[in-house]
């Protein structure tokens, strides 16, 4: 039997999905291998050039405002505008495509950067083409899977997140261990010939492995009923932002609930990745001179750990599956939040002391962060906590949304999610000069705090597949 082909009903009953082989579930996912190894190069890296390129430490949130305001701005769009496709490419193919290029095409320019202002627009660019590929590759899942495999279509994208991003961090430290280039190689603007050539990866990775996925595993052709209702769809702009308003009013109380868990979540994230590598500078490196060649080492320490807890990200990715099913997702989330608020705690505190990589780091490309024990078990409480943050979340969502509005309320849980950073961007400067003494070290205990906080806000989300006796099933 062939997997990949649709069993369809007759006019007006349910669609039956095929229930697809791991193997297929994992290539449908591929995609999201090059959409997140282009995340983790902007995760590490971003800031590190904004630095070369002589940025002040508190106009870091700022600069990388992109990123939320054209999540803002284009996924709840479309997220909508996907819903009401029907084209010969599929429903949510030609998004799929568009962004993939857009993406490709800001990796592969943004090393090139000679200016704030270009790096920057460029990272507009870079994330404008995330954005167009996120949402309609949650909702190609959802419409893909038999609600059966929806733990393991969403926690599979979990799993490939964890290791793109590994590989997007390490990457610079690949290229200086095992290929042997100069780590203090760079051009007239400070920026390391190790992140030119990290960024041409991302690039090409960005397309190939999303035209791999809709190629291997194509989208269901719709039924007579899904294309009846689509043709039927006013298509104006105005009926595209009234269907948006409408499911914001309309929104499933499982979603609404989550609403200040992602509020100090996303908050909390993007105060570390904007000063996750100062902070090592100053605590292990005794350092805060972005030219020097300290912080080049603090930068490559780290993206190493930014790697090890997306490879134990990736692993705690496919554990959860069983896990969240016994335990319902929003229990297992709760547990995961709390863990990495106190791994980050732990990381504005972490001493200098360092040791002799063990063999098994040294052979990863990891030697910075092998000699520092504290780091690898910071890694551990982030990897699971990250894990979780892409994974179980959109299990609640699946298991409370309605199927035909799925691509609309993929692109409003992203308003949950960009808004916070949103906040972030406009808000933190002042919080960093004012009430925390310009220290980095400082802000990453502050981020910690909101990440526990965000755990207890999970008491009050329900689990709607364990609600609705599904969990055993």
């Amino acid at each position: 039997m062939d997997l990949t082909k649709p069993q369809t009903s007759t006019q007006g009953a349910a669609k039956h999905k095929p229930i697809l082989s791991l193997a297929r579930v994992i290539e449908m996912n591929l995609g999201f291998l090059g959409l997140q190894f282009s995340f983790g190069l902007q995760q590490g890296n971003m800031v590190p050039i904004y630095s070369w390129l002589g940025a002040d430490e508190s106009n870091l949130p700022i600069l990388q405002l992109a990123g939320p305001m054209t999540g803002l701005l284009i996924q709840p769009l479309v997220g909508a505008l996907s819903d009401r496709t029907n084209s010969k490419f599929g429903r949510r193919t030609p998004y799929f495509l568009l962004g993939a290029v857009m993406c490709s095409l800001g990796l592969l320019f943004m090393p090139f950067s000679a200016s704030l202002l270009m790096a920057a627009s460029l990272l507009w660019l870079l994330d404008a083409g995330n954005n167009i590929t996120m949402e309609p590759y949650r909702a190609y899942v959802s419409d893909r899977l038999d609600e059966s495999q929806h733990e393991i279509g969403y926690l599979s994208q979990s799993a490939f997140t964890g290791l793109a991003q590994c590989l997007a961090f390490l990457s610079p430290s690949i290229l200086v261990y095992w290929v042997g280039i100069d780590r203090n190689a760079v051009d007239a603007h400070n920026i390391p010939t190790i992140t030119h050539i990290s960024f041409m990866i991302g690039a090409v990775l960005s397309i190939t492995t999303i035209v791999w996925s809709i190629w291997r595993v194509p989208e269901l052709p719709l039924s007579e009923d899904e294309k009846a209702r689509i043709a039927a769809a006013p298509r104006s702009a105005a009926a595209t932002l009234g269907e948006i308003g409408r499911a914001i009013v309309e929104m499933p109380q499982a979603m609404r609930s989550m609403a200040w868990m992602s509020l100090f979540q996303w908050y909390g994230f993007s105060i570390y990745w904007s000063y996750s590598s100062l902070s090592i500078g100053r605590s292990i490196y005794d350092t805060a001179d972005k030219s020097s060649e300290a912080f080049r080492a603090a930068v490559l320490t780290t993206q190493q750990l930014g790697a090890f807890y997306n490879l134990v990200g990736f692993a705690a990715a496919l554990a959860m599956v069983p896990i969240s099913r016994a335990l319902g997702a929003s229990r297992v989330h709760m547990a995961c939040l709390a863990a990495g608020g106190l791994g980050m705690v732990a990381l504005a505190h972490v001493s200098g002391t360092a040791t002799a990589p063990g063999a098994l780091f040294s052979a990863l490309a990891m030697p910075d962060l092998g000699s520092h024990t504290p780091l690898l078990l910071i890694a551990v409480t982030l990897g699971f906590c990250w894990a979780s943050i892409m994974g179980n979340p959109y299990i609640i969502l699946a298991g409370s949304i309605p199927p035909e509005r799925t691509g609309v309320y993929m692109g409003i849980f992203n308003m949950m999610i960009v808004i916070p950073m949103l906040i972030n961007g406009v808000t933190f400067g002042w919080i960093y000069n004012h009430l925390l003494g310009a220290d980095p070290r400082n802000a990453l205990t502050f981020a910690g705090a909101l990440l526990v906080m965000g755990a207890i806000t999970m008491l009050r989300v329900p689990d709607p597949r364990r609600a609705a006796g599904l969990a055993a099933a």
